[in-house]
């Protein structure tokens, strides 16, 4: 009976060893960029598909230059790519929706480029593939870095007449989800899509109704202001309190060698002339 048990234990043993070995094995992998998956959030945005790799070490397009303005970075030779590719999709949802084409753009562009440029990237190249942490619900997700909590919130409002950000009959039909549909399964894989960018763009234009939608409510009309309508995107419903001077503000992206917030890099891209031939002002 004693040599029963003491198998027992040096076999249990064995087996922790194993694990730990294993554990030990994938976190070096993982370092070494051995588990690299072939797309994850690369593949799943198009921003990345027929695009050159960006050098970590190349500031602006003009590698001559140590700093640039944000539409002569390396960063936005890509973003502006990716826009084009999905020109008509952002089209039918600026249709569906009545949200400008160039303010959904607008929003887009500080996500892309914080994606570039951040120490993000390493997480969503090695973690989420990989669902170490088991969930995602945290995370951003899709083209304009939706949180999943987030997406739900649009949905809730859309579908609430009563709420202050109700964006109008109608829209919350273009969310609306099969009978017997895994609603946390079907969203994750609506914003993730890698084949098709309909729900990323979708879900970011009724966010930015509903916001408007708040402040037009309260006698303000930020429809026009692209600097206030991309910050309360970053900033999330929480933060958005109508009042008569909103001003661009949110997180800090660096590119070019140059910082600007979120807000107003989304600002200096809808007021500038790039993309104007699809995306006019």
């Amino acid at each position: 009976m004693k040599i029963f048990l003491r198998y027992i234990a040096y076999s249990l043993i064995g087996i922790f060893a194993c694990i730990g070995v294993l554990f030990t094995a994938v976190f070096l992998a993982m370092q070494f960029g051995l588990l690299n998956i072939r797309g994850s959030i690369s593949e799943r945005n198009d921003f990345f598909a027929g695009a050159e790799t960006l050098s970590p070490g190349v500031v602006c397009a003009d590698d001559t230059q140590e700093s640039c303005a944000w539409n002569q970075t390396p960063e936005w030779s890509v973003v502006s790519g990716g826009l084009r590719k999905d020109e008509g999709i952002i089209a039918r949802v600026s249709q569906e929706t009545g949200v400008s084409e160039r303010m959904i753009a607008a929003v887009v562009v500080p996500e892309q480029t914080r994606f570039f440029t951040s120490n993000r990237e390493v997480f969503k190249r090695y973690f989420e593939p990989l669902k170490i942490l088991g969930s995602l619900s945290q995370f951003s997700l899709g083209v304009s870095g939706i949180k999943e909590a987030t997406a739900k919130q649009i949905e809730s409002q859309a579908n609430d007449p009563a709420s202050p950000f109700y964006p109008g009959d109608g829209l919350s039909a273009l969310i609306a989800y099969p009978p017997g549909a895994n609603h946390d399964i079907e969203l994750y894989n609506r914003l993730t899509d890698a084949k098709n960018h309909y729900y990323s763009y979708l879900y970011t234009a009724l966010y930015i109704k509903e916001i408007e939608e708040q402040w037009r409510r309260d006698g303000y009309d930020i429809s026009q202001n692209p600097g206030a309508v991309v910050t309360l995107f970053n900033i999330g419903f929480q933060g958005s309190k109508p009042n008569p001077t909103p001003r661009a503000a949110g997180a800090v992206i660096a590119t070019g060698g140059q910082s600007y917030t979120y807000g107003e890099l989304g600002a200096l891209f809808y007021n500038s002339q790039e993309l104007t031939d699809i995306f006019p002002q």
